[in-house]
């Protein structure tokens, strides 16, 4: 008999100190609540046309009526159903009065933004059974608006062009291999007369690659592959010969090498450049991706090209020879700082891998690279070589290692904000570590067990994740505000004074940009970790998001967060100066049971065997042991759940809910072996 201890923690989280204030700043004198004035602002400022509001995508609205003196008057305009009980993850686009939002399985709605009337709606139908095959939830990050046609990409990995006022199907373009777990959950950018779009599925074992499409016809224009398929040849373009000098030619070429582009890029109309941020390999662990080593290009690297031609005209990788999950997908910003007492047009990144990098984006020069959170893989970024430094316990190829940041990342995906007006970038980072051991599979299962991290850690954790106010000139932290839980929310700042976030918990928080001073919060009982909006309509300011817990941590409602005790209900939201109560999520019939704790059970053989089956096929979707998130918590099923477990994972009989069948996948001995799992640790009625 084996004795089993069930403890549901996947990230190690480090303290964080109390926000730190500094001087405040002026602000113009408050308007009474609700107020209407005749708008001066020009009309480019009033909508939020592109995902990051301008090319650059700083997500800095320069709308001032709600500001710092006022942020209490906020209420509700209006809040509309996403008929989603799990991730909202996208930007909403406004243009000319209209708000376009996608929610899950990439359903686009296009609302009135002053009433919220839903104009119309999209489904592009994606295959329930195809939610298996990305890591982290039915997400969506939003659509690109150019000429009269919206662009949506698919979880299933179609491109579609929709007309913008109807709604109405005008193309539709597969952009991936079906026959591999491809997914697209990030959202288009349109450069002249091309949409671009990248893809996830590294984690999946395939071929990162992004590509340009024709905006009228749909078209293939361009596809520039991140990595090799091997060292020999023949190359799909110039680029890949010299990637492939840097991969071992023993590298493991038929699980695709990853480097998927699945979020980031901006552009810059000036320079003619397009800039992409690409992931992690595939495996991860380079020792077992490229045995011999190497810098494995361009895995987790910033990439510029020449969006007419899709040729690269500089690179700079964060990570080389990643082995931690440390892409490089995250947020970039483009903006213009002062160096070194003269202007310079830069390239901002806080990717996962826990450095904030200044670029030149003209040329890829590294300017600046500082830990904004902990950060124990490397001590220090070379700016000579542009090289990290790597600590001795980095490499965990032989031995197991405590390692900061966490796959999580020290910064996700949650958009970053740069105020014009401050010079301050607000980060959702968050301060997290991952126990990593030799074998690939020992990721996933040893990290699951509280103790044997607690053994290698030099000092007590407890775990949050932070809003850091960062000076990219000075290369420090302002000021930063810690949250009681992990999730994290994107951000929005404002010309207002305001940098505003949603949390876990289910608040929207408005801060005071200079000091970090929390100024207001609006409960809404909903995990918001969707970035927020500010616009403009007939003279008066809105600012809109999304509130739907999920995401990464679609497996996890861990204590404090709103998903453990309220209904999921994903809504639309937009506020305004005067505005009413915003409605309050209803709670749980059921409260999310057995919060992460020890439990200790005898398993058999059989349930041993079974509980290595859920682990690779149950864990990522039901919650890893301990874990209670978003779908059922297998260890509360009905007994007639388990005894008739075939039909569910092999006939299928619960596909049209989104639970895909695993016929040709688990063998009966498996799903024997499951049923005996699921009974030994079963806590319902």
């Amino acid at each position: 008999m084996i004795h089993l201890s069930v403890r549901a923690t996947t990230y190690l989280i480090g303290s964080l100190a109390i926000a730190v204030s500094i001087s405040g700043c002026g602000n113009e004198a408050a308007r009474p609540a609700g107020s209407a004035i005749e708008s001066s602002t020009p009309a480019a400022d009033r909508d939020w046309p592109l995902h990051g509001r301008i090319d650059g995508e700083d997500r800095f609205s320069p709308l001032k009526q709600i500001h710092t003196g006022n942020v209490g008057d906020l209420g509700l305009a209006w809040e509309v159903p996403m008929e989603s009980q799990r991730g909202l993850e996208a930007t909403p686009i406004v243009v000319d009065g209209v708000m376009y939002v996608t929610s899950t399985w990439s359903r686009v709605f296009a609302v009135d933004a002053k009433s919220g009337n839903v104009l119309w709606k999209y489904d592009p139908q994606v295959p329930r059974e195809w939610g298996q095959r990305g890591c982290c939830d039915v997400v969506n990050r939003g659509v690109a608006i150019a000429n009269g046609r919206l662009f949506v990409g698919t979880f299933d990995g179609r491109l579609v062009a929709l007309d913008k006022d109807s709604g109405e199907e005008l193309w539709v373009t597969n952009t991936i291999d079906r026959d591999k777990p491809y997914t697209i959950t990030g959202a288009p950018r349109v450069v002249g007369n091309k949409v671009i779009i990248g893809n996830g599925g590294a984690d999946y074992m395939v071929r990162g690659y992004f590509s340009a499409y024709d905006a009228v016809s749909g078209e293939l224009q361009w596809r520039f592959y991140t990595v090799p398929k091997n060292t020999t040849g023949p190359f799909e373009h110039p680029e890949l010969e010299e990637a492939a000098k840097t991969w071992d030619p023993n590298s493991t070429w038929d699980l695709g090498g990853g480097g998927t582009a699945w979020d980031s890029m901006a552009y810059d109309a000036d320079l003619n450049l397009l800039y992409v941020g690409t992931g992690n390999g595939a495996p991860w662990p380079r020792f077992q991706r490229s045995p011999s080593g190497g810098d494995n290009l361009y895995l987790s690297s910033i990439l510029a090209l020449n969006p007419d031609t899709g040729r690269l005209v500089w690179h700079y990788q964060t990570t080389p020879g990643d082995s931690w999950d440390y892409t490089a997908t995250q947020h970039m910003i483009l903006a213009e700082i002062q160096w070194q007492g003269e202007p310079r047009k830069v390239l901002m990144q806080a990717p996962k891998n826990g450095f904030f990098y200044v670029l030149d984006r003209a040329t890829g020069e590294l300017l600046a690279a500082n830990k904004f959170v902990r950060a124990t893989w490397a001590t220090h970024v070379d700016l000579t070589t542009g090289r990290p430094v790597f600590t001795d316990t980095a490499d965990y190829s032989e031995k197991a290692n405590v390692i900061f940041p966490a796959t999580l990342g020290g910064h996700n995906w949650h958009p970053m904000s740069y105020s014009q007006q401050t010079g301050l970038v607000y980060i959702p980072a968050q301060d997290t570590a991952t126990y990593f051991a030799p074998d690939r599979l020992s990721i996933l299962t040893e990290s699951m067990h509280r103790a044997d991290m607690e053994t290698l850690l030099p000092e007590p954790w407890l775990g949050f994740a932070v809003l850091v106010a960062w000076n990219p000139v000075t290369r420090g932290i302002e000021w930063k505000v810690p949250y009681p839980t992990l999730g994290n929310a994107g951000v929005l700042s404002t010309a207002g004074g305001l940098v505003v976030q949603g949390d876990a918990q289910g608040f929207m928080n408005f801060y005071d940009a200079t000091s970090g001073e929390r100024l207001h919060r609006i409960p809404t009982r909903t995990g918001i970790i969707a970035p927020p909006v500010a616009y403009e309509i007939d003279g008066e300011q809105y600012i809109a998001f999304l509130a739907g817990w999920g995401g990464a941590l679609f497996v996890l409602t861990e204590q404090g967060t709103a998903a453990r005790n309220y209904q999921n209900n994903g809504r639309l939201i937009a506020l305004k100066l005067g505005g009413g109560e915003v409605p309050l999520a209803a709670p749980l019939a059921n409260p999310k049971p057995l919060p992460a704790g020890e439990q200790v059970v005898m398993l058999s053989p059989e349930a041993t065997r079974g509980r290595m089956t859920y682990m690779i096929r149950c864990g990522a979707c039901h919650g890893w042991f301990g874990q209670t998130g978003l779908m059922p918590d297998l260890r509360t099923s009905p007994q007639s759940n388990i005894d008739n477990l075939e039909a569910i994972v092999i006939d299928g009989s619960l596909v049209p809910l989104g639970m895909p069948s695993f016929a040709g996948v688990l063998s009966d001995t498996e799903v024997a072996d499951l049923k005996t799992y699921l009974n030994a640790v079963r806590v319902g009625q």
